[in-house]
């Protein structure tokens, strides 16, 4: 969920940066994932507003533009452009000469480029007008940046313009907010938070709440069916409103936390919803028929065509709002997910009727997976809402609504309640506190910070139903009727049920890093037994990390379509079917998988860091994939899972430096990490040309002659896919295999005293063998005396005939004793004769 940062500080006076507030949130157990600023973007110095006067083709080249662009000089500059949008009377970005850009240079490495006026097919251009990309704006190349003209004015910096139509910089916190939480989907209830944390006294908005009755129970009527699915319905009417666009100050509120304006209407019951937490909708009232609203569960078979304009067929029990038409009621609303179309709000929309209710939240759960719709307001009644905040909310958005829309605020409301909300009762121990936290937290900071969130304390002392009296097996004998506080849990935090829900909310108010570490921990003293798994995944790790890695976490789950892309043939992955997860019955959400290849989840993670500009992408994961057995249906067990170690690599390798060019991540770089997670395990690697789908010149990775794994170069299909640039190389290997092996312990000797002997041989074979093949018959027959052979040379020309190569191999001979001419040359006679009879080599003379 995201929180602006001004908008919180209306209700809390915190006085701390957004980092300051970002650590406190975190550490309380709101988690903040990314802190992001808004407000008018940076720019390139030097860049200004043109008007384009004219624009004709070039005449030595039917792709590029000749434009004359008034900068509010006294002649304006001809420029020469290679967009197809360029047009006369446009207002554009013009970067003059002089001008200092970050431009896409050779294989997409953004380079700094000083503009200069240069001759072009023969037309002279002087500066360039510019693109989203070419202005650090976005990543849109496909045209020129086109202003909006209306108060640009030729020659003004484009910073100054962009400042001026963007909205005050604000910092916007994204939260991780936990399903337990549902206080925590407002900013109201963020603000809660952090005035505990802070000591500050929380300021809610001030809302005038009314009575029941009045003018608006005379004009509507409202029948809850099933208590059940709707335990309180509030409504409220506005008349005399004009819909028309909201004021700048609730579309800014709204576009940083990222919703969509639609009108001054429907964006008021928005800012609400943000801001106090309760989803809200606004129905035309002149719309609805026989001036009645029901809530009851849906018939199977029952249409509404959605706010989203598409009509759908609900599935029975699906809570409903209708209203009661002479033809018999109208299904008008999803209850708590999306509204119809019919009674939505519109420009010729003069009365709102305005709906606050408590739906259930497992129903509303139901209803928006068989509808295949997430909204605002589902994510956040699927969490629960407050029961007892429905009134105010409703009176919230009334008064917005008047105040943008210039309406009246008809009297009274309808309020029905099917189920009377009780606020449940906790008794807490302040000496259970104690012994739980290992922590004498004083009694009155309990009361600060329980009070600080909304807990009633309504008495303290008494032990009348208290019958947990032991804890860790030590009587808390010490209790007293002083130490013991009753609790009246608030409305909007149902997660809070037991004594020891309390005690979590003092802990992670008071500060989890407050909490002394205990001097002595009743931990049994048994040494759990290393299955040897762990430590050679930590290696892993390790040596991919050491290759200048970066690890990523995926998900499991990936769409079909995704899982179905890289579920390679090949005996590395098993010949199993792809998994498919089970459906939910009426969902419109693209079926899912568990995904059969690593790849599956790190080619988007590559896809996303190559959009953000990244120079170099450098990714391994470390995770499980899995196959079904053949013929396999949704809900079948997967017979077939595996741990897999998967890298991705893009872009370069290797910066530029002084005495060497930049370098792009090649084939051989994929080899080598196979070859690192081939030692991690103590395993040695070896490769073979494989015919895969979707790779180029694809290899399989052998272990003792076994296939674990492959590396290849990605595909133009997959490449267009994933919307990677290319070129792209990866690796994957079955780690299960390698650990199934036996992991070797690196075994150390003693430098031989005697000199070893060094021999070149070069073997001309035929040019389909792979020098691979002849590097390993020369290190098995020339054992024991040989300890290394490399490919030094590989010769192909006239000197050794067409069709055949030569390779030099460089060999190491050893012993711990000085070896014998003769030894020495018996060996080299069994390599000779090993590599003739086994790939037709011939020794080269």
């Amino acid at each position: 969920m995201n929180v602006s940062l001004n908008w919180l500080s209306e209700f809390v006076a915190h006085g701390r940066t957004a980092d300051e507030v970002a650590d406190l949130l975190t550490m309380s157990g709101l988690e903040v994932e990314e802190i992001a600023t808004t407000g008018a973007p940076s720019v390139p110095g030097g860049v200004i507003v043109g008007r384009v006067l004219t624009c004709a083709r070039h005449p030595g080249a039917d792709r590029l533009s000749v434009a004359t662009v008034d900068v509010g000089g006294d002649a304006p500059l001809a420029i020469v452009c290679g967009a197809p949008n360029v047009a006369a009377g446009q207002h554009v970005a013009v970067a003059p000469p002089g001008t200092t850009l970050e431009l896409s240079g050779k294989d997409g490495v953004r380079v700094a480029v000083t503009l200069e006026r240069r001759t072009i097919r023969g037309e002279i251009s002087e500066g360039m007008i510019c693109a989203d990309d070419e202005l650090g704006l976005g990543n849109d190349h496909s045209g020129i940046l086109v202003l909006d003209g209306d108060d640009a004015a030729p020659g003004e910096p484009l910073a100054a313009y962009l400042a001026r139509r963007s909205a005050a910089p604000d910092t916007v916190l994204t939260l991780n907010v936990t399903p337990n939480r549902p206080d925590a989907t407002s900013h109201v209830g963020v603000a809660r938070d952090l005035a505990a944390l802070v000591g500050e006294p929380l300021r809610l908005p001030r809302v005038d709440v009314p009575e029941a009755g009045g003018d608006t129970a005379a004009r509507i009527a409202v029948t809850l069916a099933d208590a059940h699915l709707c335990s309180r319905y509030v409504a409220m009417i506005v008349d005399g409103v004009t819909v028309g666009a909201a004021p700048s100050w609730m579309r800014e509120r709204l576009d940083a936390v990222g919703s969509r304006s639609v009108s001054g209407v429907v964006d008021a019951t928005n800012v609400v919803m943000r801001e106090i937490g309760q989803p809200l909708h606004a129905f035309d009232l002149d719309r609805i028929e026989g001036a009645e609203i029901t809530v009851r569960a849906a018939r199977a078979g029952e249409t509404l065509v959605t706010l989203d304009g598409r009509e759908r067929t609900l599935a029975g029990g699906t809570p409903v709002v209708c209203d009661g038409g002479p033809g018999g009621p109208r299904v008008i609303a999803i209850a708590g997910v999306m509204g119809g179309r019919e009674t939505e709000v519109t420009a010729e929309t003069t009365r709102v009727l305005i709906e606050s209710a408590h739906f259930d939240a497992s129903a509303i759960r139901r209803a928006a997976r068989a509808a295949g719709l997430s909204t605002d307001a589902s994510y956040r009644f699927e969490r629960g809402v407050d029961p007892e905040g429905t009134r105010a909310a409703a009176a919230r958005a009334a008064a917005l609504i008047a105040e943008v829309a210039g309406g009246t605020v008809a009297s009274g409301c309808v309020d029905v309640l099917a189920t009377v909300h009780v606020r449940p009762r906790v008794t807490l121990r302040l000496a259970r506190l104690a012994a739980l936290l290992g922590a004498d937290i004083p009694a009155a900071d309990v009361r600060r910070l329980l009070s600080a969130i909304g807990f009633d304390i309504v008495a303290d002392g008494g032990l009348e139903g208290l019958t947990e009296q032991i804890l860790d097996g030590r009587r808390l004998e010490e209790t007293s009727p002083a130490d013991v506080l009753r609790l009246s849990v608030p409305p909007w935090r149902p997660d809070v049920t037991r004594e020891v829900d309390v005690i979590e909310e003092v802990a992670r108010l008071w500060g989890f890093d407050r909490i002394p570490e205990p001097r002595h921990i009743r931990l049994p003293l048994v040494v759990p037994p290393a299955s040897g798994a762990p430590e050679a995944r930590a290696a892993l790790r390790e040596a991919l990390v050491g290759l200048g890695l970066t690890e990523a976490v995926g998900t499991s789950l990936v769409r079909r379509e995704a899982a179905e892309r890289v579920a390679f043939a090949h005996p590395a992955y098993g010949d199993g079917a792809i998994v498919e997860t089970v459906e939910t019955p009426g969902s419109s959400r693209a079926p899912l998988a568990l995904r059969p290849s690593l790849l599956a989840s790190l080619l988007p993670v590559a896809s996303h860091n190559q959009r953000q500009r990244a120079a170099s992408v450098r990714l391994f994961e470390v995770g499980r994939v899995v196959r079904g057995p053949l013929g396999a249906t949704r809900t079948a067990p997967p017979a077939d899972e595996r741990e897999h170690a998967a890298v991705v690599l893009a872009g370069l390798a290797s910066e530029a430096t002084w005495d060497a060019p930049a370098r792009r991540a090649d084939l051989y770089d994929a080899k080598a990490a196979a070859d690192a997670i081939a030692a991690a395990y103590g395993q040695a690697a070896t490769f073979a040309d494989a015919a895969i789908d979707g790779l180029d010149d694809a290899l399989t990775v052998l272990v003792d002659g076994s296939a674990v794994g492959i590396v290849g170069s990605v595909g133009a299909a997959l490449l267009g896919a994933y919307d990677l640039r290319g070129p792209v190389v990866v690796a994957e290997v079955n780690v299960v295999a390698l650990f199934e092996r036996g992991r070797a312990r690196a075994r150390y000797g003693a430098f031989s005293r005697a000199p070893h002997v060094e021999r070149d041989l070069a073997f001309v074979v035929d040019a389909a063998t792979p020098a691979g093949d002849l590097v390993d018959i020369v290190r098995e027959a020339g054992q024991p005396l040989v300890t290394s052979v490399a490919v030094v040379d590989v010769y192909t020309g006239d000197r050794v005939g067409a069709g055949r190569k030569s390779v030099a191999l460089a060999l190491h001979l050893a012993a711990d004793r000085t070896l014998t001419d003769a030894e020495v040359e018996e060996t080299l006679a069994r390599i000779v004769s090993a590599a003739g009879s086994r790939v037709g080599a011939e020794l080269r003379r």
